[in-house]
């Protein structure tokens, strides 16, 4: 054991390193004391540290200057200067922790200081040999730093501080945080939490599966389908109409619908779409727009009906989202030849006058349709959903009309429209035994290839819709019941004056002549309003009635024509006092031209009524052909009755007769004129209303084969009267009629008429 020297005395020196003073073994992390301090209180002035070995720490106290030639602590681990500590071998490391791999515990308290301040004192050797006394090196690899040049590096220029305090020992290094040692909690909790976590996720998954394949599965089904499906309208073919020879009225060729997919169409290019399709198809660019324009859309007609050189230069265009599919339009080859009749197809397909519109069912059968799975590029997906309901083609029509005769009959009423003014004329061609309408033309018509450039009024036929008041041709029917009920003959005398009263009514004829002495057949031939009045008289209103009803009047034809009217007949409970009188002539009740020519072939047809009937049956897509049925027939009046009434009217075509302009040479010739007022809807009087001209008659007289009727409403050029007006009409359609049909003249001379009586 070394006793340290006494105060104030030097001891002696430590010695080389690996003397007894050097340092302690390696990795103890402690040094030997330095032998070579002194002790007392010139040790710790000469060692630069406080009395009794225990190192102040920066700031405890004032810190002194150095003496010259003291030898200057080296600076410790962490401080500006001090060397960098040597790497402990690796056989030596960790002999400085505790067991169990922890560091050891550094000191705290004061002998912390006390055992550092050691530790220090270790570390200073003594002074070089030859050095100057009280001067001490460095056991380190870098040697301490004098004050001077400590005090020019506190300074920052090289040189000491002017004044002031000199610097005092550099701080110690602070002392790291204690590592707290990290401990892994339970990991079986931390699972859980995590699958908790996983369990709820998966949980909202299956609760949006469960609602979408469950609960809202049909309305996403629906939408997908919208998306995806696209449904194709598969037309029906159109049946023909043909006449009752086979010639075709109406025909179905084929054609092209356009149609637009708004979905493909870009909102910078509708406008263009617009100004293209518009002006090519004769459509409105208002509706073009707004049908290119609508959403949740992938397909929408433009046009139906479309010629295919038309269609070519539509997709020519190569216009987005517009394309055309084939379908078929109707053709009406003849132009307005018997429009009134058949009528038209409007652009949606369906019928829209005449026997289009009334057949419309049976004419375009079922249509069909085609489901298929389109591309959002508007393309027929071919491996896709493809279900397919064909359609059902329509049943044709045969009509018993005959072209050229209906050709002639229209021919002669346009012609006559024209000389005299009329409003519209009409002209009937009836088979009197069969009841078959050979011929139905009206004038003005129109022509259903274009009908949008005619005025609705002339779409459907006058014949059925417009009723008139018969005038003087409805008189056969007074004189068939004053016959077969009231006891006369053709020869029964009647005293007729120009004029008569009757109530508070007066009646007169059309021409001012006077009193004459006629027989019934006169009053007939003549034409007389007086005389059909006093016969008139022989029987009762309610009889006269009866056979009014008997020959058609109050009720339709039933022919299948739209819009007919049933004209006008009261009953005679609805009469009053002096409605029987003007009925007995032709006023006061009305009815449609068919009914009136209905009339006519009852008589000629020995009493019996065949309705008027103008289809002959249906006709499949095969050509297979199926009759229409049997027309109603009915006795109206007697045989006898019907033979004397041909003879009587025979006399209306003499030259005592009021149409002597209806004779057809070699032909015998039966009928009667009408001249009747035409009420005026602004007074409901007969004043400044018109008339109506017609002329109704059969031939041959004594074997009728056909029946004409000739209607001009309000004629205003020329004469009024039926025997000027219409009588020549007749005579041109009946003359065609009878040679069309070879029916010659039956060569037998016509019945002497006795027009005035003999007393």
């Amino acid at each position: 054991m070394t006793t340290r020297p006494g105060r104030g005395t030097a001891g002696p020196p430590t010695g080389r390193r690996g003397g007894p003073q050097g340092r302690g073994p390696r990795g103890s992390g402690a040094r030997p004391e330095d032998r070579s301090e002194k002790s007392g209180p010139g040790a710790a002035r000469a060692s630069g540290r406080p009395a009794g070995g225990v190192p102040k720490t920066p700031g405890a106290g004032t810190p002194r200057r150095p003496a010259r030639g003291a030898a200057v602590p080296p600076p410790r681990k962490g401080e500006p200067g001090a060397a960098a500590p040597k790497r402990t071998p690796a056989r030596d490391r960790g002999k400085d922790r505790e067991p169990g791999g922890r560091p050891a515990a550094k000191p705290t308290s004061k002998s912390a200081g006390k055992t550092a301040g050691k530790t220090a004192n270790r570390t200073t050797r003594p002074p070089a040999k030859g050095a100057p006394k009280g001067t001490a090196r460095d056991t380190g690899k870098a040697a301490a730093k004098t004050p001077a040049k400590a005090s020019a590096k506190a300074d920052g220029k090289g040189r000491p501080r002017k004044g002031g305090r000199p610097p005092g020992p550099p701080r110690p290094p602070r002392r790291p945080r204690p590592r707290v040692p990290f401990r892994r909690r339970d990991p079986i909790k931390r699972l859980n939490a995590g699958l908790l976590v996983v369990a709820f996720v998966l949980s909202l998954f299956a609760g949006r599966l469960v609602q979408l394949q469950t609960i809202e599965s049909a309305a996403y089904t629906e939408r997908a389908k919208r998306q995806r499906l696209q449904t194709i309208d598969l037309p029906a073919v159109r049946g023909d109409i043909t006449d009752a020879q086979g010639n075709p009225l109406a025909m179905t060729v084929e054609a092209r619908a356009v149609f637009a997919d708004p979905l493909m169409i870009e909102p910078k290019d509708r406008q263009k779409v617009v100004s293209k399709l518009a002006p090519m198809l004769g459509l409105d660019p208002d509706h073009v727009m707004k049908v290119i324009s609508k959403t949740g859309s992938r397909f929408e007609y433009l046009a139906h009906g479309v010629r295919p050189d038309r269609a070519r230069l539509v997709t020519a265009e190569k216009l987005p989202g517009i394309g055309t599919l084939p379908e078929y339009r109707r053709e009406y080859p003849n132009d307005d030849l018997a429009a009134g009749v058949i009528g038209f197809v409007n652009a949606e397909g369906e019928g829209g006058a005449g026997l289009e519109y009334s057949m419309n069912k049976q004419l375009a059968g079922q249509a069909g349709w085609q489901r298929v799975e389109i591309s959002p590029e508007g393309q027929h997906i071919p491996m896709g959903e493809d279900q397919k309901q064909p359609s059902v083609p329509g049943r044709g029509l045969r009509l018993t009309l005959l072209r050229d005769l209906q050709y002639k009959a229209q021919e002669a009423i346009e012609e006559r429209v024209r000389e005299t003014g009329a409003r519209n004329g009409s002209v009937i061609v009836m088979d009197v035994r069969t009841g078959q309408l050979l011929a139905l033309a009206s004038a003005p018509g129109y022509d259903p290839n274009d009908y949008g450039r005619y005025p609705e009024e002339r779409w459907n036929s006058p014949i059925v819709r417009e009723a008139y008041e018969p005038g003087s041709t409805g008189k056969v029917i007074t004189a068939a019941a004053v016959m077969e009920k009231g006891g006369v003959t053709p020869e029964t005398p009647f005293t007729v004056p120009y004029s008569i009263t009757r109530y508070d009514r007066r009646f007169h004829d059309s021409h001012h002549h006077p009193t004459q002495r006629l027989t019934f057949a006169g009053v007939l031939a003549t034409s007389s309003n007086v005389g059909t009045i006093l016969a008139s008289e022989r029987i009762s209103q309610q009889t006269l009635y009866q056979f009014l009803r008997a020959f058609g009047f109050g009720e339709k034809t039933g022919i299948g024509l739209p819009g007919e009217t049933a004209g006008s007949l009261s009953p005679p409970s609805k009469w009053s006092g002096t409605d029987r009188y003007p009925i007995s002539f032709g006023q006061t009740v009305s009815v449609n031209a068919l009914q009136m020519a209905s009339v006519y072939a009852t008589i000629a047809n020995n009493g019996v009524r065949v309705a008027p009937n103008l289809i002959l049956g249906s006709t499949g897509e095969d050509g297979s052909f199926t009759p229409a049925p049997a027309p109603e027939r009915r006795q109206v009046i007697s045989a006898d009755t019907a033979r004397k009434l041909r003879d009587m009217l025979e006399g209306v075509i003499s030259e005592e007769g009021t149409a002597p302009k209806a004779r057809i040479k070699g032909y015998r010739v039966a009928g009667k004129t009408g001249t009747a007022e035409i009420v005026n809807p602004s007074c409901g009087c007969y004043r400044g209303g018109g008339y109506t001209a017609s002329f109704a008659g059969f031939a041959p007289a004594d074997d009728p084969q056909l029946v004409v009727q000739v209607v001009l409403q309000n004629p205003r050029r020329g004469s009024h009267y039926g025997g000027d007006a219409a009588a020549p009409v007749f005579k041109d359609v009946m003359s065609f009629a009878l040679q069309t049909r070879k029916i010659p003249p039956t060569g037998s001379k016509p019945p002497t008429v006795k027009i005035y009586a003999r007393d």
